[in-house]
């Protein structure tokens, strides 16, 4: 599964001459939610995160091991959507780059001194050349790291932001632009004629801070949050069993193939998903190898083989542009992986080259 040729895109973005901002790690994500009572009663309530500051427009929420201002935002708008995916960069002195990078782009750049949030200071925020919403910013506010407080834990503890998911109509494109960026591929999803479904992308040593998703977009797929350990991410499944929300469920517990680490997918009330994860791996070696699974790999999404419910595939949620319009949605002309995968399709294997192996056959529900 260790992939020896780099993806290569076919209408690649120009790489530009100025140097990319020196990226760390994927800080927080600014999600526009239509019923800021309910949203804050699912992410603080249900799922434990902690308020550091809210106002009537907006809350704050950050993971336990967290030490600046916040890794979500919930803003009440009138349409559910992300408003920016941020980065935290590595000095001040990389915000230049930003600008610099992106405007020889020729993409749309807006800076403020004091932030376009509550706690973060100097910030870049960008529309990208996939339609995207990036922020780049170093000054934040500290608060107080929680990791001590284990009388504050509940047994579903969420503790880092973990990573993004992208959706995008051409995954190659989107690679080209993220490695441009200084992002490193660790696994990507291809098949026998060279389509490329996904790929994951990090900065941190992880399996990934962003993954891009073949699909139609710009849209955004997950953010991810981190448990310690799988047990937790049970606790959150029990959780909401007791109070009779199963329904917000939509995929798991299992765990990946991908990135190998146990997974959850929620829905929050406006449809946002939101993933529980934990156990991937350490990625930060110079000579860390790509893994490159089969699209026919039953195997790739669960690790068990269970089967990947459509709307997985298909929902996700609208980006804005920087004056808060949702940005257009283009289709993705390349074959789908829910395509290629759902049903009978007659090429899916678990023992790829066992000539005893039975056709293709997913479980139950694949096909609902």
């Amino acid at each position: 599964m260790t992939a020896q040729d780099p993806i290569r895109a076919a209408h690649p973005i120009r790489t530009p001459k100025a140097a990319p901002p020196d990226v760390v790690r994927c800080a927080y994500m600014e999600l526009v939610v239509t019923d800021l009572a309910r949203a804050r009663h699912f992410y603080v309530d249900i799922l434990g995160l902690v308020v550091t500051e809210e106002d009537e427009n907006a809350v704050y929420l950050r993971s336990f091991e967290e030490f600046i201002h916040h890794n979500l935002v919930l803003r009440a708008g009138p349409i559910a959507a992300v408003a920016a995916f941020s980065y935290r960069v590595r000095s001040p002195a990389e915000l230049d780059r930003a600008v610099e990078f992106y405007t020889e782009l020729g993409c749309r750049v807006e800076r403020r001194a004091t932030g376009f949030t509550k706690g973060i200071g100097d910030s870049v925020r960008v529309e990208d050349p996939l339609g995207f919403p990036y922020e780049f910013f170093y000054d934040a506010a500290h608060v107080e790291r929680l990791a001590w407080h284990y009388e504050l834990y509940t047994p579903g503890a969420l503790v880092r932001l973990d990573h993004f998911n992208q959706v995008t109509p051409d995954v190659p494109r989107a690679v080209k632009y993220m490695e441009d960026l200084g992002f490193r591929v660790t696994e990507d999803i291809q098949d026998a004629g060279g389509t490329v479904y996904a790929a994951w992308l990090r900065r941190k040593p992880t399996v990934h801070d962003t993954a891009m998703t073949g699909g139609n977009g710009p849209r955004m797929h997950h953010v991810a949050f981190a448990t310690h350990e799988k047990h937790n991410i049970i606790a959150i499944c029990d959780k909401l069993g007791a109070l009779r929300m199963s329904d917000l469920i939509e995929r798991g517990p299992g765990r990946h193939g991908v990135s190998n680490a146990f997974y959850l997918y929620l829905r929050d009330p406006d449809g946002h998903r939101i993933e529980i994860y934990t156990q991937d791996y350490y990625t930060g070696d110079p000579d860390n190898p790509v893994v490159t699974w089969d699209v026919h790999d039953n195997q790739r999404r669960d690790w068990w083989g269970s089967p990947v419910v459509p709307s997985w595939y298909i929902d996700a949620s609208l980006v804005l542009d920087l004056d808060g319009n949702p940005q257009p949605v283009a289709m993705r002309t390349e074959e789908s992986e829910m395509a290629v995968t759902i049903g009978a399709d007659g090429f899916s294997y678990t023992r790829k080259d066992d000539p005893e192996r039975r056709p293709s056959e997913y479980k139950l529900g694949a096909q609902l």
